[in-house]
């Protein structure tokens, strides 16, 4: 089968780079083998989805170049959950509870002060009809579980962790629908892998013993639609850390909304997380085709994977230094041609550092104060300017043989005097772009 990966948000926040990163291994893992990535939405949760979101889940990844082949909502396809619902009910693979949550909550604390797992104790299953109705003639709404079938283990070969074993009798029957019948994750989720032909769900650890539950219910539904769909594969990778544990979406600084704004590019995000957390290099890799190439499940480790905004941001700069103009023109000062992008590029950590570097192109600038003797070293190289192709080898030569000078006493003042700073871009490619009316009036107002 043609490889189908997804990615799906709920909608009721911002991204973070969590998010992304599981978007970007299931858009790479599908590219690799020339299959489809998806996007769904999943929000069956109308309390909490916004549509805001949903325009920023498209944005977020449009910035990213995480293009996709489809994209699907949750909140079409109710009929196909119901349908599979009554299906399931119908096999007596679900059944109603009338617990409170209190009554749940007070439940598991007894079965840890015994010292036992808090498992679901099925208490549901031993009313019977008249007590059922009993409940609901008094207002009492069910919430519905899944039935886990306890005769056999549940087994299945991770794409990461290996072999994986899980007993179900130490697995609680998830609840896959509220009271009121609005859905949780579990059903909807493998209803629509069913239908849209998912082939490989690579998705955070904290999902290994949903998948576990999962497994049982996709068993179920082919058996109950008696059709030829296939349980996807399953990939677990290590979760993506930060400096205070588990990533949110309430750290805002790591969304990827605050990191568009802060000027870092989507390329150094996508080379970062594309191999955080794995065996192979992280490197400032601007093309895809490479990290596709080399995107590979056997090299993902089970530690956790740190996130440093600090390599981010020297990544960052990696990839700056590796952009064409055409690619930044647009977001640099209006009156910057591809001349002076060569000129600061290679001191800058973001694109819109830029500005502040044509800042002291287009003046004014504020040279520091000099002392006597550099105020007459000043004046001799005004009066020693000459423009030619390559003004600044000119100049320094001329002062060499002038004044004896060499080597930081013969450059940095000029430099102050030009800049006004004590470092920048190689002077070379800077002093044409000043120009020689401007750099001359520089050097004559510095002299004093």
């Amino acid at each position: 089968m043609t490889t189908a990966t997804r990615f799906a948000p709920s909608p009721t926040g911002r991204l973070h780079v969590g998010n992304i990163r599981t978007a970007l291994h299931n858009w790479l893992l599908a590219r690799k083998h020339g299959g489809r990535f998806l996007l769904r939405i999943d929000d069956t949760d109308s309390a909490r989805s916004r549509e805001e979101y949903v325009d920023g889940i498209r944005a977020d990844l449009d910035w990213l170049g995480l293009d996709y082949d489809g994209e699907e909502r949750q909140s079409k396809h109710l009929a196909s959950y119901e349908a599979a619902f009554e299906q399931l009910r119908a096999a007596g693979r679900v059944y109603p509870c009338y617990e409170t949550a209190q009554e749940l909550e007070l439940k598991r604390k007894i079965q840890l002060g015994r010292g036992l797992p808090p498992i679901y104790d099925r208490a549901a299953l031993s009313l019977g009809e008249t007590e059922r109705a009993a409940k609901e003639a008094q207002g009492e709404q069910p919430h519905w579980r899944f039935m886990l079938d306890h005769g056999e283990g549940i087994e299945w070969q991770d794409g990461i962790r290996g072999a994986q074993h899980f007993d179900p009798a130490q697995l609680s029957d998830p609840v896959i629908r509220r009271a009121g019948g609005s859905w949780l994750y579990m059903l909807p989720s493998a209803v629509d892998d069913l239908e849209m032909g998912i082939t490989d769900v690579l998705r955070g650890e904290d999902h290994v013993s949903n998948t576990a539950v999962q497994i049982q219910m996709f068993t179920a539904l082919i058996a109950a639609q008696d059709h030829a769909a296939q349980m996807p594969r399953f990939s677990h990778e290590a979760l993506l850390v930060g400096r205070e544990g588990k990533l949110s979406k309430r750290l805002g600084s790591l969304s990827v909304e605050s990191l568009r704004d802060s000027g870092i590019e989507p390329s150094a995000v996508v080379a970062l997380l594309a191999r955080l957390g794995t065996s192979q290099p992280v490197e400032a890799i601007l093309d895809r085709q490479i990290l596709i190439d080399s995107f590979d499940l056997d090299s993902f480790g089970r530690a956790p994977a740190r996130f440093d905004e600090t390599e981010l941001e020297r990544l960052n700069a990696a990839v700056v230094h590796q952009l064409p103009f055409d690619q930044v023109k647009d977001r640099l000062p209006r009156d910057m041609d591809e001349a002076g992008w060569h000129a600061v590029r290679p001191n800058l950590a973001s694109v819109p550092e830029a500005a502040d570097w044509w800042q002291i192109v287009t003046g004014p600038i504020a040279p520091p104060a000099f002392t006597e003797e550099d105020r007459a070293y000043l004046a001799e190289a005004a009066r020693l300017l000459e423009w030619s192709p390559e003004p600044w080898q000119a100049l320094t030569s001329a002062l060499k043989g002038a004044t004896g000078r060499k080597g930081k006493p013969l450059f940095l003042p000029l430099r102050q005097a030009l800049t006004g700073m004590d470092h920048g871009p190689d002077m070379a490619e800077l002093l044409p772009l000043i120009g020689e009316e401007q750099a001359r009036a520089r050097l004559a107002r510095a002299a004093g």
